[in-house]
């Protein structure tokens, strides 16, 4: 499991997840918007829309305001004009950090992303100093409750996914970037129930972080508390120990 996947589990188990549960709906209505904008509002034939929703409903938000924000993208509502930046940069100990922001003022959330990898002991860098680290993938998991490992392994190469690893009560399911969306209606039909499915980044090879992951995750934190900051990647790696510590804290 990633360093990054690593801290997503130490703030859910914080409850960290729950109390920021406004900026996570104010996140997804925006992913929601620029998918209706960009790909139509009927998810059957919006892949991208058709992910924004599932993590939408996943987050408990209510049904009007998934519809609102439908609206908002294909102009039946007034809305806000977002754009999609990225941004790359170093943490502590060299590790590479990669941030996916949506926006309406590029000067602001250039400026708010400077400011947090300053603040926290990071450096921001060029576009494409640190994205050739990372592969993108798709990412799918279905409860593993009552399902034999290597039987669903062979269904889901089955399937097309590449590769899955088991976390938790879930199993984690890797695909090849354009084959997202393929993989999850064979999973369906097979009759898995999808809790989570994303176009995400995986790192090549990670760095290991136990001498600085106090302050590395601080710094990861803060930027993925950013309102215009979607998602951040890092390719560190953290010890078992190390883990079991920050989650006590």
């Amino acid at each position: 499991m990633s360093g990054h996947n690593k801290w997503s589990s130490i703030k859910h188990k914080k409850g960290a997840a729950d109390a920021k549960r406004g900026k996570v709906f104010t996140k997804i209505v925006k992913e929601i918007t620029v998918a209706a904008r960009d790909g139509g509002g009927y998810s059957d034939t919006n892949p991208r829309l058709r992910l924004a929703i599932s993590s939408a409903k996943a987050a408990n938000m209510p049904n009007k305001n998934i519809e609102n924000a439908v609206k908002k993208g294909t102009g039946e509502l007034e809305g806000v004009n977002y754009e999609n930046f990225t941004y790359e940069g170093y943490g502590h100990g060299g590790v590479a950090i990669f941030v996916e922001t949506l926006t309406d003022n590029k000067q602001r959330t250039v400026a708010e992303v400077r400011h947090a990898f300053n603040k926290f002991g990071g450096n921001l860098a060029e576009n494409g100093s640190v994205s050739w680290m990372f592969e993108h993938k798709g990412l799918i998991e279905v409860s593993a409750e009552g399902r034999d490992e290597d039987d669903v392994m062979m269904e889901i190469i089955e399937a097309g996914a590449d590769d899955m690893v088991k976390e938790d009560n879930n199993f984690v399911i890797y695909t090849p970037y354009a084959e997202l969306h393929n993989v999850m209606r064979q999973l369906e039909k097979d009759g898995y129930v999808i809790e989570k499915a994303e176009l995400t980044m995986i790192p090549k090879n990670t760095i290991n972080a136990d001498e600085v992951a106090g302050s590395l995750l601080k710094l990861i934190d803060k930027l993925e508390d950013l309102d215009d900051v979607q998602k951040v990647y890092a390719n560190f790696d953290i010890s078992d120990e190390v883990f079991e510590k920050l989650t006590q804290e």
